[in-house]
């Protein structure tokens, strides 16, 4: 008897949990184990290691997100609205797999080594090249300044979304698109009042 599908994904949800409040490193079987009510020896009925949960999870992250990224660079929008939606995705993503978004934010830059974990690389260099890609046919169709350093902007836009993560909760008081207007508004239009 092969272990349940929905059991897995339940158990990867408690790892992702577990992960993102104390860091992988300092996360243990056992501990996960026991947030999912089981023994320690118990998980690996449904995985063979601790890292090939996170790799479960950070890849799901990944395919999700560029799911919903492909599907926004794959239409006939211009720079602004292509800008705004990846955006707005981004938060979205946030919401659902909020876990999974803090563990890539603290956890990737030392497991990009390790060549199970190769697709994060891959995917941040498809990444940056979406994001600059938008910057700079925006910068090339009038939309946006041109005197933005695109690199500089990139990193601010991409820094200012993501570290959302680190107070953002699912549920709360705003829905991830009135975030991501907000958000936008503010870079896009900036704080100050116009004279």
């Amino acid at each position: 008897m092969s272990p349940s599908p929905e059991r897995r994904e339940e158990l990867l949800a408690t790892a992702a949990e577990v992960f993102a409040a104390q860091g992988y490193n300092a996360t243990t079987v056992r501990k996960i184990a026991d947030e999912a009510g089981l023994l320690a020896g118990s998980l690996y009925y449904y995985f063979d290691s601790k890292e090939s949960m996170l790799d479960e999870i950070l890849s799901g992250f990944l395919t999700e997100l560029w799911a919903r990224y492909d599907a926004v660079l794959g239409t006939d929008l211009g720079p602004r609205e292509t800008l705004e939606a990846l955006v707005t995705e981004s938060f979205r993503e946030m919401d659902q797999r909020r876990a999974a978004v803090a563990i890539y934010q603290r956890e990737s830059k030392h497991l990009q080594n390790q060549p199970r974990f190769a697709f994060l690389v891959e995917s941040q260099k498809k990444f940056e090249k979406a994001w600059l890609g938008t910057l700079e046919r925006g910068v090339a169709a009038e939309v946006f300044r041109a005197d933005l350093d695109i690199r500089l902007t990139y990193r601010f836009l991409r820094d200012t979304v993501w570290v959302a993560v680190s107070w953002y909760r699912p549920g709360g008081q705003h829905s991830p698109e009135e975030i991501a207007r907000q958000y936008l508004s503010m870079v896009l239009e900036g704080i100050a009042l116009r004279e």
